[in-house]
């Protein structure tokens, strides 16, 4: 069974504090299984989104383990991040938006599962 939606999101920011990196949670979605994206700010105007990854990518023997893509290969304007990231509100108000700022870039998402 996969962590609710909420549990997982303050482990994930817990991570985040024990590296030295801010993150705060922008939006609060529904709190047992509300899709997760995850916005790294850059501090130079630019910011990578991470989303939830197809199911395709699920690997067989950990199906219940919260797995996130890049929406793009290379970090963004802010702007445009944001702006995706209202229509994913629009299409699922559930939606939890977490936000992290790292000059580096750094997510952690390869060690929050």
């Amino acid at each position: 069974m996969r962590l609710k939606s909420a549990i997982w999101v303050s482990a994930y920011l817990r991570r985040c504090q024990t590296e030295g990196v801010f993150g705060a949670v922008s939006r609060r979605g529904a709190e047992d299984a509300g899709a997760v994206f995850v916005k790294v700010v850059t501090l130079n105007g630019q910011a990578m989104l991470y989303v939830p990854a197809p199911q395709t990518a699920y690997e067989d023997e950990r199906p219940f383990d919260r797995v996130f893509v890049p929406a793009s290969p290379t970090p963004q304007p802010e702007a445009d991040v944001d702006a995706r990231l209202a229509k994913e509100i629009r299409f699922d108000p559930d939606v939890w938006i977490v936000e992290t700022e790292d000059r580096a870039g750094r997510h952690f998402l390869d060690l929050a599962k």
